[in-house]
């Protein structure tokens, strides 16, 4: 890391909260409304929609599987730079066995105590929690082939191109220091964990470089552009490029509104929950607004929100998140706690890694690195 100022370590802090509540928010704004139409959401929650949290999965504010992931792929990165002291560097392992241990929050009644790799995050109780789970990344992280690692010349799920892919791809766009053709390059390894289709992992990599762009201070516009000229580069780029290409059309096709959210498709695949979701933050008049477009539509609202809200919470940081849904969401201090861990472990990892100080010692407790 290089060396940065108070002030742009306080930027970037809040750029990570911003980042990740955004996306729980936009995801728990969708969760109550995603596989109704939009006819039926104006039907039940007035001609806006839904204007703020609905029921969902028992309670108000209630983030979905979208946020699970997000948060294991944190995990996972944050472990990836711990084994890299111990010579050992390759961050889509970590993040493969992160994957698996938010599989088991999805069959287990809950922590599995005897588990030494668990961690802080695995022991959190809310977590092991059935949210709609994507097919493809269960079956990728399941049965007798769960273990293998999915890489690019042999990937889980050839043919899936599922959302599930883009939605847990921010946070690879929060290492602002790589070079973005690498950030890119880690979001594909690590979607082929589970979605193999090019189209699905490309999106990954173009939601990761665009988030980067943001992090960096830089503009969404300037993110989209970027990602389209690395996306030029890649063999089956076609579905995904055309698709942030009709974002950027739609943006200038005049006053932003749900049939222009829905002529861009319903979000259940990776390309069009993409589309959306940047479409909605490019548009937005300020960060409610926009996270409101992303979910009031007829298709996958709680991933278009949560990518729209990965790209708005980047984009301003934390403190300019609607208080009142900040207040309401479910997880917001473990969003916040990992968060703040993720800074901590690129700006101070060295000093963190230490097991013979009693503070070395709890950070390898928090993300234990085995084998």
């Amino acid at each position: 890391m290089p060396l940065w100022s108070r002030a742009q370590q306080q930027d970037f802090r809040s750029r990570v909260r911003g980042c990740l509540l955004g996306g729980a928010i936009g995801d728990a704004l969708g969760a109550g409304v995603e596989f109704e139409s939009l006819e039926k959401i104006r039907a039940v929650h007035g001609p806006q929609g839904v204007t703020g949290y609905v029921p969902a999965y028992g309670r108000l504010g209630a983030v979905t599987d979208d946020t699970q992931m997000v948060l294991f792929t944190l995990d996972g990165l944050i472990r990836a730079h711990i084994r890299r002291d111990t010579g050992s560097w390759h961050p889509p392992t970590d993040v493969h066995r992160a994957y698996l241990r938010w599989a088991a929050t999805q069959r287990d009644w809950g922590p599995d105590e005897r588990r030494a790799d668990l961690g802080w995050l695995g022991r959190e109780e809310w977590l092991y929690a059935q949210r709609a789970p994507g097919q493809a990344c269960l079956s990728g992280l399941s049965g007798p082939d769960a273990e293998r690692l999915g890489t690019l010349e042999a990937p889980k799920n050839p043919h899936s191109k599922g959302c599930g892919t883009v939605m847990r791809a921010a946070p690879f766009g929060l290492l602002t220091t790589w070079e973005p053709s690498l950030v890119f390059q880690l979001a594909v390894e690590c979607s082929v964990l589970t979605h193999g289709h090019p189209t699905g992992y490309l999106s990954a990599g173009a939601l990761a470089v665009i988030v980067q762009t943001a992090a960096r201070g830089g503009t969404l516009e300037e993110g989209v552009h970027l990602a389209l000229a690395l996306l030029s580069e890649r063999p089956a780029h076609e579905e995904t490029t055309a698709a942030l290409r009709a974002a950027l059309d739609a943006v200038r096709a005049g006053e932003p509104s749900a049939e222009r959210v829905e002529a861009l498709g319903e979000g259940w695949v990776a390309e069009e929950a993409l589309a959306i979701g940047v479409y909605c933050a490019l548009v937005a008049h300020d960060i409610r607004s926009g996270l409101l477009l992303a979910v009031n539509h007829s298709g996958d609202s709680d991933s278009t929100g949560a990518i729209c809200g990965n790209l708005l919470g980047v984009l301003h940081g934390d403190t300019a998140l609607p208080s009142g849904l900040v207040a309401g969401l479910e997880g917001r201090g473990a969003l916040l706690e990992l968060a703040d861990d993720f800074v901590l472990e690129l700006m101070h990892g060295p000093e963190l890694h230490s097991r013979e100080t009693a503070e070395g010692a709890a950070w390898a407790a928090r993300y234990p690195v085995l084998g």
